[in-house]
């Protein structure tokens, strides 16, 4: 069987790796992994840790494109490597331009199209922005879908996917983050003896502009009133990296660093105190290493981890920001109710329950299930 697994930025590379390593163990499949590079160095740099390169690579990214010129160029160059290299089926991860780019292309080839991460939802259209539109894209067209919790079976079930096309598998990301947190990776951490760690990311599109104002200055309150030190990796998008800079480069204690690579930044969650993120993927990693996450977004398509009581899901007002990172900066018991080291996402065996799947409903004729 002949199975195509499209990539396009650093956290399907994450999310792909261990199903793509699981797949090649197989003797009925022949993996070949297609990169669309939507995260050049980024995507690359996960892959390379996995022991992983792409076949082929499309090489999309471009300096200023828009999201039509993206998607426009992403359909038109997947459909000719679809067309190239007749793939039995298409597998992709999450919510991005390159995974609703793969589903289209796969119907208009009726190729069979594997949705790895399905069921995420925010209900907001807008928030995320364009991501819950992709999402919905990639259940419509998905044949096979690999939902990580329940939660995301459910809502699959209420937007009519058939139940015997549902498989709840747990998240890949627990499989990739157990292969790498097993290992140390070397990290430079910048900070005196005894200050606690504060770990920052902010990449979204909603948080360009005003709400990345307001996470920058409430980070500066809390250096003010705290003693600790702050490490941002800071995304490289001109949205992103001139603003931050601007406002908080200039503080001793907030140390802004180029994006790490993914086990780097796996010993920097492990070193951390305390996580301000408006990423999916740490929203599901920290808490598997204990971790307290606060959550810089207004919606969440993850909340069983809200439900945990291991993250917080509380936007990106300044007062909010201050107000949650106080608590947790001040108070033990509630530090410690969510620093409980638990996660909803799964025992790290979800890529062997999707090539399960996979041999069961391609192979044999069966219900994935």
């Amino acid at each position: 069987m002949k199975i195509a697994c499209v990539i396009g930025t650093r956290p399907e590379a994450i999310k792909m790796a261990p199903v793509i390593l699981k797949l090649r163990e197989q003797p009925w499949a022949h993996v070949f992994v297609v990169a669309t590079a939507q995260h050049r160095e980024l995507a690359d740099e996960v892959l390379n840790l996995f022991g992983i390169y792409p076949d082929i690579d499309l090489n999309l990214m471009q300096n200023g494109q828009t999201l039509s010129a993206l998607t426009a160029r992403a359909l038109t160059a997947l459909d000719g490597a679809l067309g190239a290299h007749s793939p039995d089926i298409v597998i992709a991860q999450g919510d991005t331009t390159s995974v609703m780019a793969a589903a289209i292309a796969c119907f208009y080839r009726r190729v069979p199209f594997l949705h790895v991460e399905a069921g995420l939802r925010s209900f907001d259209m807008q928030n995320p922005f364009p991501e819950e539109f992709n999402r919905l894209v990639a259940t419509r067209l998905a044949q096979l879908h690999f939902a990580p919790t329940e939660g995301s079976r459910s809502n699959l079930l209420k937007e009519g996917v058939a139940d015997c096309a549902i498989v709840v598998t747990g998240n890949t990301v627990i499989d990739a983050l157990h292969m790498v947190a097993a290992k140390d990776f070397p990290v430079v951490v910048p900070t005196e003896l005894g200050r606690r760690l504060v770990l920052v990311t902010v990449h979204r599109r909603e948080n360009f502009g005003q709400p990345l104002r307001a996470i920058c200055k409430a980070l500066l309150t809390l250096v003010a009133e705290h003693d600790l030190e702050v490490l941002w990796p800071v995304h490289p998008n001109p949205n992103v990296a001139p603003v931050v800079q601007s406002i908080v480069g200039h503080e001793p204690r907030i140390h802004l660093l180029a994006p790490q690579s993914y086990g780097p930044f796996v010993s920097l969650m492990k070193k951390a105190y305390l996580i301000f993120t408006d990423s999916g993927g740490v929203q599901e990693e920290a808490p598997a290493l204990g971790r307290p996450v606060l959550v810089l977004r207004r919606e969440t398509e993850r909340p069983e981890a809200i439900t945990a009581g291991v993250v917080r899901l509380i936007g990106t007002d300044y007062d909010a920001i201050v107000e949650h990172g106080r608590e947790l900066l001040t108070d033990d018991r509630a530090y410690e109710a969510m620093a409980r080291g638990a996660s909803p996402y799964g025992d790290g065996h979800a890529s062997e329950r999707i090539s399960d799947a996979i041999e069961r409903t391609f192979r044999t004729g069966g219900d994935a299930a």
